[in-house]
């Protein structure tokens, strides 16, 4: 239980530390999200709990597909969060997302990748 517990605190401290940055500084706080830190905190997680390598390397894998068709998202949201407001911004991104992803899927099956 201890390490559950050290887990989450450390993954929370990500968040936290992101979101406080992003207050003092926009430049700042983006790059920290786009830094794979939550990629990273996985990959040791699973290394520390002797999962295997195969294990490992398919997280890692799969999460490089997976962020390729979120990427739209990051511009889509700047530009609608002035016409629309946050909460349907948010929606509509999360919408937009999921459709793109969705795409992406059928489109890697030819190439033996399939994600869903």
């Amino acid at each position: 239980m201890p390490w559950l517990i050290t887990k989450y605190l450390l993954t929370a401290g990500v968040v936290v530390l992101v979101s406080e940055a992003a207050k003092r500084s926009d430049k700042l706080g983006g790059l920290i999200a786009a830094l794979p830190l939550v990629t990273v905190l996985s990959l040791v997680w699973l290394y520390v709990e002797q999962q295997g390598q195969e294990k490992i390397a398919n997280h890692a894998w799969y999460t490089f597909w997976y962020v390729v068709p979120t990427l739209p998202m990051f511009l889509v949201f700047p530009w609608l969060l002035p016409r629309l407001g946050f909460w349907p911004t948010l929606a509509a991104s999360a919408v937009l997302t999921i459709a793109i992803f969705w795409l992406f899927a059928q489109a890697l099956k030819p190439f033996g990748i399939h994600l869903l």
